[in-house]
């Protein structure tokens, strides 16, 4: 059987060949999965896809009328695909849920200590042999707050390098986490976490009861020189309300690895063309403000997990086995 790999990276590609060797073809493809895209799927009992494919009901409808019957998502998110009607056209879904949490956490560390000490302004600057300290000023982080909205396994190792830094560690969530407490985390209602915090950092899934978490009125609470770090899923912030607050001047930094209407600009070179995102164009404009490209989980140990987990699911699937991975089951 061969399966058909949308939205491969370059580095991604020998790996994901690798791990299918002895089991299975497989075929990688650059391009993501949309509806312009789906028709070269067809003939594919299995597809893989990239967290920024497009699976809603139109693009299952086309897979499934060309003879996919399993989606193996290289990603623990899954809120780009319709699982409802994946489960209408018979067709089982499976993700990855665990891929190594200190990817992230390191990443959105990475963010926010390049912006608070003004790193890549330092770098520009220095490349043109300008050696002034003029606009480099950062902040010890030491006997500060750093809020974690999100105390999973991700929020976790942050919360651990936190307590590292010496800081105060505020935590929110739907469940408290014992390891967090016994780092020294006090959980706090969202509003007091974020009045409150010198650091926030977001790691919660996307879901309608998450989307905007942090909305208009939250960033308004949120301290003047605060930093702001989201590595998790574009959707928990409000663009458009936290491009106003930054036009107001507000903020020591925004570092987002993530973006509400990332899918189709993100891992392609756009370097040529005219961004037609205005809110995207007006973002990266602002010079407290850092925008990476979804790569927080972008190291060899993370993505070396990440495959081997979708050959196990692609091996469960062809098996009959259901593991915790599986969205939908086989029908």
């Amino acid at each position: 059987m061969e399966i058909l790999a949308f939205g491969v990276q370059a580095d991604e590609k020998p790996l994901i060949e690798r791990a299918f060797h002895g089991h299975h073809e497989v075929r990688c493809l650059d391009v993501f999965l949309n509806e312009d895209t789906a028709p070269i799927a067809t003939g594919h009992e299995v597809v893989s896809t990239s967290v920024n494919a497009e699976l809603g009901p139109r693009v299952l409808e086309i897979l499934a009328a060309g003879g996919t019957r399993m989606i193996a998502q290289r990603s623990t998110g899954f809120n780009n695909i319709d699982l409802k009607a994946a489960e209408r056209l018979g067709m089982t879904v499976a993700r990855v849920s665990y891929y190594s949490p200190y990817s992230v956490a390191e990443f959105a560390w990475t963010l926010a200590m390049a912006l608070n000490r003004r790193i890549v302004r330092a770098s520009t600057r220095t490349r043109d042999f300008d050696f002034r300290l003029d606009g480099l000023m950062g902040r010890d982080m030491h006997g500060r707050t750093a809020g974690v909205l999100g105390t999973g396994k991700i929020g976790e190792a942050f919360t651990r390098i936190a307590r590292g830094f010496g800081m105060r560690l505020l935590g929110w969530d739907v469940a408290e986490n014992p390891a967090c407490m016994e780092l020294g985390m006090k959980y706090v209602p969202k509003e007091q976490l974020l009045a409150e915090s010198d650091l926030v950092t977001v790691h919660v899934p996307l879901m309608p009861e998450t989307q905007h978490l942090i909305d208009a009125d939250a960033l308004q609470s949120m301290k003047d020189d605060a930093i702001l770090v989201n590595s998790s899923r574009g959707g928990l912030i409000d663009t458009a309300a936290l491009v106003a607050e930054l036009r107001e001047g507000r903020f020591a930094g925004v570092g987002l690895d993530v973006y509400e209407a990332e899918a189709g600009l993100f891992y392609v070179d756009r370097s040529l063309e005219a961004i037609e995102d205005d809110t995207l164009a007006r973002l990266v404009t602002f010079p407290n403000v850092l925008v990476s490209s979804h790569q927080a989980y972008y190291t060899e140990d993370a993505v070396g997990q990440i495959i081997e987990a979708t050959v196990k699911n692609v091996l469960d699937y062809r098996a009959g086995r259901r593991s915790e991975n599986v969205l939908v089951p086989r029908s």
